[in-house]
């Protein structure tokens, strides 16, 4: 397990909780705009502006990396064992 995993195991729930939401949110931004570059991208392609439409869909390429990358500073879920 990394240092970075297992200071989230150790962490306060509230600490985690804040990280999650905020990566969360951050990701909902990046996946947004992404979809706004790639209907760019394809607007730009139908009006055959080739420079633009490179351009952007690479921006949106380089903004899907950034978001695969975050996903794994998602804290891992927490299993509740259920009493019996």
């Amino acid at each position: 397990m990394s240092d970075f995993r297992y200071s989230q195991n150790e962490a306060h729930p509230n600490k985690t909780n804040t990280l999650m939401t905020g990566i969360i949110v951050l990701l909902i931004c990046l996946v947004t705009i992404q979809i706004w570059l790639l209907y760019s991208a394809l607007n730009n392609a139908l009006e055959e502006n080739f420079g633009i439409a490179l351009a952007t869909f690479f921006g949106s390429l380089v903004l899907a990396l950034v978001s695969f990358w975050l996903l794994r500073y998602l804290p891992e879920p927490r299993i509740i064992k259920s009493r019996k």
